[in-house]
């Protein structure tokens, strides 16, 4: 698998927030910890089942993150064509492709506001995800700003997890797809990253 990772955190990048909602839509953000079943709410679980695992196991009981916004959709030909470079993939064997997002963030308070403790977290995730099979798909971590605002405002660090692959048809991206999110989720809940014991916590 392609992993890397980069940080957006100037004044104009944007800010991953908890909770969160959109007038327009009447979208909002549904705390999936306290309430796992209502992810029932959010449509893009339903579209992609595969996401909705994946938030299901990083908001469990035991997991050292929580989540914010996510989304899933089919690339176009533009964002096809660069996969296809970065991936060094044959044409024929990669007509399609999908792309996901989640936003998540450490649950573990002094990692949550340090941007340094969570860069050096991300470059053991890049390490580990790097020796994943997944030669069709790529793993993008962006950190970014973040305000966790449930119980008084703290300022820290989230990160937007990219998993993007690609197949020759649409059910073989989506297989494809499916099977790097899961194996990126599952690294996420080794022992490695648990939150520490005795340490504070967000939530």
């Amino acid at each position: 698998m392609l992993a890397e990772w980069n940080a957006e955190c100037g004044d104009d990048a944007p800010t991953v927030m908890v909770p969160w909602s959109d007038a327009e839509t009447g979208l909002h953000w549904v705390n999936l910890r306290d309430e796992p079943y209502d992810i029932a709410e959010i449509t893009e679980a339903e579209h992609f089942p595969a996401l909705g695992r994946a938030l299901r196991s990083l908001n469990a009981t035991r997991s050292p993150l929580l989540t914010s916004k996510c989304d899933a959709w089919m690339l176009d030909a533009e964002d096809l064509d660069a996969l296809r470079i970065e991936l060094d993939l044959d044409e024929t064997a990669s007509t399609e492709g999908v792309q996901g997002y989640i936003d998540i963030l450490w649950r573990e308070r002094p990692l949550f506001a340090s941007a340094h403790q969570q860069q050096d977290r991300l470059d053991r995730i890049v390490r580990r995800a790097q020796r994943l099979e997944h030669p069709q798909s790529k793993l993008e971590l962006i950190l970014r700003p973040a305000l966790y605002h449930v119980e008084g405002a703290l300022e820290g660090y989230a990160v937007t997890l990219y998993v993007t692959a690609a197949g020759a048809d649409v059910d073989s991206a989506l297989r494809e797809w499916e099977l790097a999110l899961e194996d990126v989720i599952a690294m996420l809940r080794t022992r490695e990253f648990e939150v520490a014991r005795g340490s504070a916590t967000i939530d």
